[in-house]
This record gives structure tokens, C-alpha cells and sequence, in this order.
């Protein structure tokens, strides 16, 4: 059940690249998260893209625009579910649903920074309610936990 968070600049993404953009992403943490295929488990899958002002937004001080596309995605997870090669693979697969999410003739390069969160069993609420590992994972469907 993450809850995905991706900053770009405005522009770096036309419409349809952010569309692009929300389902590879989605895919990628479905399938490193191992949750289950039932629509009701995938729709506990969020993602939202926001646009920061280009002219906001700096790297090492100087405007990266004209050579990088810099993107900061922020995934927040249940505790317990991940582990460190899982982490691995779901960062370098992150890295590159974005990456292909670029226009092909786009010659910048894509700059990543992504975090994974693990968000402590018992602090995330839900519908109103705390939930814990064993909610999420009845939840999600969580195939290796």
C-alpha cells in the first residue's frame, strides 16, 4: 500500500508522459511490493505527480534544466514489508519507469533522488482507522509476507 509522491518541473512532462508516468510507476510498486492483482488491492496503490516551478527549483545552486531533468519521488510503505534487495530492485525499477517516461528524442539526463519510507507499524491511518502490518498485508494482498 505505498503512497508515491513524484516532484518534476513543470514541462519536464506533458500530459501524457504524467499519465505514462503514474501507471509505470504504479507497476513498478505493485510488483516490488508484491501485492496482490484484485482491483481492490491495486487501488491501495497511490500515485500523484506534482509540478514545482522550474525556476524553483536548483541543484548544487544552478538552474539544471537546460542539461537534467531532476526528479525527487518519495514511496512511503508499511514497515516490514521491503527488504534491502527489494529496496534495490525497487529503486533502479523506479529510476527506470521514470526514465522511460521521457521523450525518446529528450536529450537531458533524468537526475533521481528516491526515498523509501517505512512508515512505523501503527502510525498510518486509513479510512479513519490505525492500521498495522497485518491490515495492510489482508489488505494488499502481500504475496511474501
Amino acid at each position: 500500500m505505498p503512497n508515491i509522491l513524484i516532484k518534476v518541473p513543470t514541462g519536464a512532462f506533458n500530459q501524457t508522459q504524467r499519465q505514462q508516468l503514474l501507471r509505470s510507476v504504479s507497476d513498478v510498486a505493485m510488483i516490488n511490493e508484491h501485492m496482490g492483482s484484485a482491483p481492490q488491492q491495486r487501488a491501495l496503490c497511490w500515485a500523484l505527480v506534482e509540478e514545482v516551478q522550474a525556476a524553483e527549483w536548483l541543484c548544487g545552486g544552478m538552474d539544471p534544466h537546460a542539461r537534467f531533468v531532476p526528479c525527487m519521488v518519495t514511496v512511503k510503505v508499511p514497515a516490514g514489508v521491503l527488504d534491502a534487495p527489494m529496496r534495490q530492485r525497487y529503486v533502479r525499477e523506479l529510476h527506470a519507469a521514470i526514465q522511460a517516461s521521457l521523450m525518446a528524442d529528450d536529450q537531458r539526463q533524468l537526475l533521481s533522488s528516491i526515498q523509501i519510507q517505512d512508515v512505523v507499524d501503527g502510525t498510518w491511518g486509513a479510512n479513519g482507522d490505525i492500521w498495522y502490518l497485518a491490515d495492510f498485508t489482508r489488505a494488499a494482498g502481500y504475496g511474501h509476507l
